[in-house]
């Protein structure tokens, strides 16, 4: 069985876990632990969690239980290809060895708690704000950097949507891009469930600027719902 099914796993966000969510535990120790002999790809990198924030780009993965004439060629591969920027590589070296002693594990302790922190408190205001707008339902953010509300679209916006040969919360998201300059990106790209709508958005804009970001997004809403919540043809 294990020939035809290969585990990727993204676990860049380990350690962007918030309030009381369950720890992170890495598929290695699930498949160490079982016994399990599925080949396994691990993912890291500083391009999310709270090294990088989306700013760096670098990262690795890890082979488990993968066959050696799989690795050759994967080395042979890597051994080919262009490397990320040495800005990259430095970051990616120091997220995998942090200080261990001294003054710079106190420095480094202290701006990863009050980072993880601020994130954690920027994700639950934005959540909180979607949360509170008509029709619109955000769970309380566990991890990660993003959050999926769902959005109920009044009949108006579903039939001027579908003039634009567009999905109904692509449509929203492109008007909310053009009102506010707001980026979101529309849940019919995931696989939603058929009849529903979702956008994704992310909180990671500094926390100064968060109360602006949900000012601009519930002004849209209301204005937006204003438009076409008549249900009548616009």
């Amino acid at each position: 069985v294990y020939q035809e099914n290969v585990l990727a796993a993204d676990e860049v966000y380990q350690e962007n876990v918030y309030g009381d969510a369950p720890p992170f535990i890495s598929f290695k120790k699930i498949v160490r632990d079982l016994g399990s002999k599925i080949p396994l790809v691990s993912f890291h990198s500083i391009s999310k969690g709270f090294t990088g924030e989306c700013g760096l780009r670098g990262g690795y993965f890890e082979l488990t239980n993968i066959d050696t004439a799989v690795k050759a060629q994967l080395t042979k591969l890597a051994s080919v290809s262009l490397c990320s920027n040495t800005m990259g590589q430095v970051a990616v070296g120091l997220m995998v060895n942090p200080p261990t002693s001294g003054p710079e594990l106190k420095a480094y302790e202290k701006e990863k708690k009050e980072k993880l922190a601020s994130l954690e408190r920027r994700a639950n205001k934005v959540a909180a704000a979607l949360d509170a707008l008509e029709g619109v339902s955000c769970v309380r953010p566990q991890g990660a950097m993003y959050l999926f509300p769902s959005i109920t679209l009044p009949d108006a916006a579903v039939k001027a949507a579908k003039r634009s040969s567009m999905a109904p919360d692509a449509f929203y998201a492109l008007r909310l891009l053009e009102g506010t300059g707001l980026v979101t990106v529309p849940g019919s790209g995931f696989g939603q469930k058929n009849g529903t709508w979702h956008f994704r958005t992310t909180f990671l804009p500094a926390e100064k600027q968060i109360d602006n970001v949900v000012q601009k997004l519930a002004g849209f809403h209301e204005s937006f719902l204003a438009k076409y919540g008549g249900g009548g043809e616009l």
